[in-house]
């Protein structure tokens, strides 16, 4: 059995900074978004493996699993993540939101194998996949990551990293206040709560970075687990650390944030352009390909046309707004959600709608769209 993570007068004082956090998650994050679409096709196991209520195991393949969280009944894991295992080995993928997230899926792998465990993967520097590390370091597995996780973890999760806390809570807070629509005050609401989920979630885990570094010019690295091999290969777009695994036998992908599946993306630290690349790359696979997005159910290639679609709708957006000689602050407000994207939860408007119309500005007056 795993160890117990202890409840420290820290972590605690970070968990309760989370409730307001905890009850936006359950709304941006619904349970029908998150839990939908287990059942039927056969390859994913209509039963769990382990089942916590913020996250259960399921199997979708010989020796493979997936990890779907729900934020909605807990912000343990948060993003999706899961496990491969052979004969001779296992890989874990994702280090999670915390380190009971971590825990809980060592623990499902423990359910099935002994076997040693070669790595835990990030598929990027992000706090939801990266700050329940320090779980797998105290087991003594090796923690893989692409070349610029581990920096980018230091410079945006390390102390003193950013701008001081209370100047950006106090923005937010500010734009509450100043706002002059229930849209506005809503979506300013939404910003602070992303945003103090963040504080809270550094606040209270250790941040335990990557041992061993992937250099993409080193990748594609297969990685042979016995009768299993998985590949790690790396492909721009969400952030500038993404790595995916695939497990080529099984049409299985497990694609990080570069997927986020029925529900707008996070774009702050993105590539708009090289992430459209991605996705158009990731839509020839074969039609049988099962995905494990970052966010959101299980899916095959439908969720990736769903994903380019969004993204193309916020170019379209943008392109006319630009032509039009709306500032940008005001084009980022005035994005207008399609009915067919009506019910995608939007984590947050500046972390997905706004730095996403930002970026398309810029790539309109750099002349690359």
């Amino acid at each position: 059995m795993d160890n117990p993570i202890p409840m420290t007068r820290r972590s605690f004082l970070a968990t309760t900074s989370c409730l307001g956090a905890a009850l936006w998650a359950a709304r941006a994050f619904p349970l029908p978004a998150m839990g939908a679409g287990f059942a039927g096709g056969g390859r994913v196991s209509s039963q769990p493996l382990a089942d916590k209520g913020f996250a259960s195991v399921r199997k979708i393949g010989n020796g493979v699993y997936a990890t779907v969280s729900d934020p909605s009944k807990g912000l343990e894991t948060v993003s999706n993540g899961g496990f491969i295992v052979g004969t001779d080995g296992a890989l874990l993928i994702e280090g999670f939101r915390t380190p009971a997230g971590a825990s809980f899926q060592h623990a499902a792998l423990r359910q099935v194998s002994s076997v040693p465990v070669r790595a835990a993967l990030d598929t990027h520097y992000h706090f939801d996949h990266t700050l329940g590390n320090a779980f797998y370091g105290a087991q003594g597995i090796p923690i893989w990551a692409h070349e610029k996780t581990a920096p980018l973890m230091v410079n945006v999760y390390g102390p003193g990293s950013g701008p001081a806390r209370p100047e950006r809570i106090a923005a937010i807070e500010k734009r509450i206040t100043d706002a002059t629509s229930d849209a506005a005050r809503e979506r300013a609401k939404g910003d602070l709560n992303m945003l103090k989920l963040a504080f809270a979630s550094v606040d209270s885990s250790a941040v335990s970075l990557p041992n061993r570094s992937l250099e993409p010019s080193s990748l594609p690295l297969t990685v042979d687990l016995g009768g299993t091999q998985a590949v790690i290969e790396s492909y721009p777009g969400h952030t500038p650390s993404d790595l995916i695994i695939r497990v080529p036998q099984q049409n299985v992908i497990y694609t990080g944030d570069l997927l986020f599946n029925g529900m707008y993306p996070a774009t702050s630290d993105a590539n708009l352009s090289n992430w459209r690349k991605t996705l158009e790359m990731f839509s020839g696979y074969d039609k049988e390909t099962l995905f494990i997005p970052g966010h959101g159910p299980l899916c095959g290639p439908e969720g990736i046309a769903t994903l380019r679609s969004v993204f193309d709708d916020l170019a379209d957006q943008a392109s006319k707004m630009y032509k039009a000689g709306i500032p940008l602050e005001e084009a980022q407000q005035r994005y207008d959600i399609p009915e067919r994207f009506k019910d995608f939860p939007i984590i947050a408007w500046s972390f997905c709608i706004g730095p996403a119309i930002a970026k398309f500005y810029e790539e309109f007056k750099a002349g690359k769209t």
